[in-house]
């Protein structure tokens, strides 16, 4: 399926829009394709963009002070990324988001999406929804983490995006449920 055609249905499961209201707000998206194991945004990067995924998968993910790595999302296709806090806040990129696969996206420049916002009222309604369905998203893996233990996570994860452990190596599985790839080992031989 083209790009325009899967951008076009993510949407439509939210916003309707004529066909010429869904061209303008498609020429503001640029098509990029990166290879498996490229970095899109590093740590310390300017960001100025967010991340439609078309095709393949991201993963954004955190390093911190003793080589640890703490994966944040799985982006894979109809979803989004990008390190938000630097997007929003003008500062520079903490995250960093590479392809687990090759990967096709669509790119939209946070200039870009305020303009089509301030264009198009049901532009600024489907950003304002898709971040509110981020934002729950969040605050349940949170209290997943906080209330579960790693094998009821893995469980959670496993239900929720069975199409990963295809996807995904599985010491980038252990990173996201923030385990050692032994502890992941021995749940996975469990199921």
């Amino acid at each position: 399926m083209e790009a325009k055609a899967i951008l076009q249905q993510h949407i439509a499961k939210t916003i309707s829009l004529s066909e010429e209201q869904f061209a303008h707000f498609f020429s503001y998206f640029k098509p990029m394709s990166f290879s498996k194991g490229q970095t899109i945004i590093g740590e310390g990067d300017t960001v100025d963009c967010e991340y439609f995924v078309l095709s393949g998968c991201l993963k954004a993910f955190y390093i911190n002070d003793e080589i640890k790595m703490y994966i944040l999302q799985f982006a894979m296709p109809t979803w989004w990324t990008s390190d938000y806090a630097a997007l929003y806040n003008n500062t520079r990129a903490t995250i960093n988001v590479d392809c687990i696969t090759d990967a096709e996206v669509l790119c939209l420049s946070n200039a870009d999406r305020e303009k089509l916002c301030s264009e198009l009222h049901e532009a600024e309604h489907f950003f304002r929804w898709r971040t509110n369905r981020g934002y729950i998203a969040s605050q349940k893996r949170l209290l997943s983490f906080m209330n579960n233990d790693t094998k009821k996570r893995y469980e959670e994860l496993l239900a929720l995006y069975p199409q990963l452990y295809n996807l995904v190596p599985k010491h980038l599985i252990a990173a996201y449920l923030g385990v050692s790839r032994e502890t992941l080992s021995r749940l996975y031989s469990a199921h």
